[in-house]
């Protein structure tokens, strides 16, 4: 549910993006479990991880990006 509105979020704003299914992406499932996360989303914005669909933070992030 919020992975799309993640997705949906960043295509409005025009923001390229990776979409990595960690349920067919074993990599990816072994990248967000070393950051110490089991739930979905984690967006990275440069070196700064958001958990979820936080608005507030993404704007801020990208911002700043």
């Amino acid at each position: 549910m919020f992975c799309g509105k993640v997705k949906e979020f960043l295509s409005q704003k025009k923001i390229d993006f990776t979409d990595r299914n960690i349920a067919a992406d074993e990599t990816a499932l072994k990248e967000i479990e070393k950051l110490g996360y089991m739930t979905t989303p984690v967006i990275l914005v440069d070196d700064q991880v958001v958990v979820g669909f936080d608005r507030p933070k993404l704007e801020n992030l990208l911002r700043g990006s």
